[in-house]
């Protein structure tokens, strides 16, 4: 019941949710204390309601934004409260009391500090706001960007302000219980003065020194670095918030390119959320100020989504426009007709240009360039699993099975996700298998969100799971290497305090004009986090047996990581079936929606080579025979050819391919520049001897 709450109120915890309750029930207990009259059950009231409100806030609850839409915002409720205050002295009969005129008028005066407030935080954030935000470009020593104000004084700004009343409730509260008014003159002016002083400290922060220079001097000194710069190659990405996914995949391969690289992005969230990155970065959210950019030197820009906001830089001719995509599947978003608009279309492997000739939407055969998946390259190829003692690997390792299913999805599909309707029935034959496997359950980070039914199958596999690792750490047969397993567990603890002291060790963020001047990269710091994470995740696999099931979620291990140390995997229809395939190992498929073995693959490519279960997940053990045995491993060679088919050829190499194409594009686009010099110096020639 209270789970089923959480997820109505869209809150993220019981505790947020008891929050809330509180809110709601406080201020109609504040009014029937001050109806009653009851100074001290008003005063508990209030203080339940001030900290639960300050809770939600802090928790950025969902509900405190649905509360502003249905006129039931922040400043409202703190009014509410006042008001209610002013209730309670007049059923004192306190209201011909000076302490009554006192709180009347203090409240009065301190919410006339609100308008200035609330203006001189927007004037300042407005003013520091940059025509264009950047990382990794040195732009703080071409202008002059200025601190940012104290964090404290901006973060949160309204809510800082008004709980200020706090002086003015607490002193005319003691002075209704008293009896005596020093307690609420002394509080209301407390509230006053500090009102004033916020104001005050916030007045010296919209002067010229204290603010960036004007947009044409930013944009000047951004031409400027661009002209040192010279970028060659551009990845342009413009989306909401969920989408930074779709521009952080290809930060690698960008930091790869033998040409010069640049990222230009258009929304400031996806800014805020891009991954760390050694490649320079500009987010120009406005279209005049990208239009007026000087990339005259840019020779190929390269698109990860087909969005409105492309056409300010696709007007440009002077380079080539290639659409990449973010992901290469059997959706209909890899047959956008938009994708005509550009020069070329790049695919991973000949899969992607057979659906272009099939759904026949004006993307012509000769303008499809296949270029692998970059993206895929830590994906380790599988080493097959030699038997060995109890029917697994020689070292006495057992053959490790991947479940990964996707999530539920947005239209109750059953054919979305096997979770529901197989899931349990998959994850209980591989914890029974004889020979034992070991099972890595690591389910999709939105499985849940949408459907209960597919929330209470995760929880019932994870009980599952966690179960069956109990009972086999009890089995005598799995004997544990104890001195080894503390030995990684201790090198896991040293490695995340060195990873969270080098967090720490960086400035904490001010505001997008003092993060653009300092936003230069350590590249030192980025190297070694790149490292102590790659030895976090050795670590992580050594930290308990290679026999134990386990239930994996969160950002780390990563997927790939699961991949690299499974020898086959169970999922469903997404691109986590894509991209297993770069292993070559086997892998099983959940037909969940019951198309049947023919259709199924008809309709789906990445399944061809697959183990197609059904729900009651009866053909596991074909799955489980080709991982302990290649020779019954009737797949293999339908996976090789379809691992060539969908992601191109394992030679040369999918960067190399990538950075193939990207030098060729950039002698097209020079080629192209070079004729139309050519032809307006001849047609100014004839027109001069004409």
């Amino acid at each position: 019941m209270i789970s089923t709450a959480i997820r109505v109120a869209r809150v993220g915890s019981a505790a947020e949710l008891a929050a809330a309750v509180l809110v709601m029930l406080g201020f109609p207990c504040l009014m029937v204390a001050a109806l009653v009259p009851s100074v001290p059950a008003f005063t508990v009231a209030a203080a339940v309601t001030y900290l639960a409100d300050h809770y939600l806030h802090r928790k950025g609850s969902y509900l405190v934004n649905r509360l502003s839409k249905v006129r039931a915002g922040l400043s409202i409720r703190f009014l509410i409260r006042q008001l209610l205050l002013i209730l309670l002295l007049a059923r004192l009969d306190l209201s011909d009391n000076l302490v009554f005129y006192a709180a009347v008028a203090g409240f009065i005066a301190f919410y006339g500090l609100q308008a200035p407030h609330g203006a001189l935080v927007t004037l300042i954030r407005n003013r520091r706001r940059m025509p264009v935000a950047t990382r990794n470009i040195d732009l703080g020593s071409r202008v002059r960007i200025p601190d940012a104000p104290p964090r404290g004084l901006l973060n949160r700004s309204a809510e800082k302000m008004l709980h200020l009343d706090l002086a003015a409730m607490a002193g005319v509260l003691v002075s209704a219980f008293l009896d005596e008014a020093m307690a609420g003159f002394i509080g209301v002016g407390v509230t006053v003065v500090l009102g004033c002083l916020y104001v005050l400290a916030l007045v010296p922060f919209v002067r010229g020194s204290r603010i960036p220079p004007n947009a044409e001097t930013v944009l000047a000194a951004m031409d400027d670095w661009l002209a040192e710069y010279r970028p060659e190659t551009v990845l342009y990405f413009s989306g909401s918030k969920e989408s930074a996914y779709q521009v952080n995949m290809w930060l690698e391969t960008m930091e790869q390119l033998d040409s010069r690289p640049l990222i230009i992005l258009r929304e400031r969230v996806i800014l805020a959320n891009l991954a760390p990155t050694t490649v320079p970065v500009i987010c120009v959210p406005g279209g005049v100020h990208l239009m007026n950019l000087d990339l005259s030197t840019v020779r190929v820009a390269l698109y990860a989504a087909n969005v409105g906001k492309n056409i300010h830089l696709l007007r440009v001719p002077t380079m080539k426009h290639v659409f990449i995509g973010h992901g290469d599947s059997d959706k209909l978003a890899s047959v956008n007709p938009f994708s005509k608009v550009y020069d070329e279309v790049w695919t991973a492997g000949r899969a992607g240009r057979d659906r272009y000739a099939i759904a026949d939407v004006g993307v012509r055969d000769d303008d499809i360039v296949e270029v692998g998946r970059p993206q895929l390259a830590p994906i380790q190829t599988w080493q097959s699993v030699p038997e060995g003692p109890r029917g697994g690997a020689a070292d006495g390792r057992c053959p490790t099975v991947l479940y990964a299913p996707t999530w539920e999805g947005w239209d109750g599909n059953p054919g979305n996700t096997s979770i529901v309707l197989a899931g349990e029935n998959i994850v209980r034959s591989l914890v029974t298998a004889e020979p034992p496997v070991r099972v890595l359950y690591k389910p999709h980070p939105f499985t849940g969100t949408v459907s209960a039914e597919a929330k209470a199958a995760h929880q019932r596999i994870t009980a599952l799971v966690e179960k069956a690792g109990a009972e086999r750490a009890a089995d005598a047969r799995f004997a544990a290497d104890t001195a080894a397993r503390s030995a990684a567990k201790a090198e896991l603890a040293r490695i995340e305090a060195r990873l969270a002291q080098l967090a720490g060790n960086g400035k904490e963020r001010g505001d997008e004009a003092e993060v653009t001047r300092d936003s230069l990269v350590d590249v030192a710091r980025h190297e070694e986090v790149a490292r102590l994470r790659a030895q976090w995740n050795d670590a992580y696999w050594r930290s308990f047996g290679s026999h134990e099931h386990r239930v994996i979620t969160g950002a780390e291990p990563r997927l790939y990581d699961c991949f690299n140390v499974s020898d086959a995997m169970v999922s469903d229809i997404s691109s986590v079936v894509s991209d297993f395939i770069a292993s070559g190992k086997p892998y099983a498929v959940t037909d969940s929606g019951e198309l049947g073995e023919e259709e199924f693959k008809r309709q789906n490519t990445a399944v061809r080579a697959a183990v197609i279960l059904s729900n009651s997940a009866a053909e596991l053990g074909g799955l489980l025979d080709a991982v302990r045995d290649p020779s019954a491993d009737p797949l293999a060679e339908d996976r090789g050819e379809l691992k060539r088919y969908l992601l191109g050829p394992d030679e040369p190499t999918s960067i190399e391919q990538f950075n193939t194409a990207v030098a060729n594009l950039t002698l097209k686009a020079e080629t192209r520049n070079l004729g139309q010099e050519a032809r307006i110096a001849s047609t100014e020639e004839a027109e001069l001897t004409g």
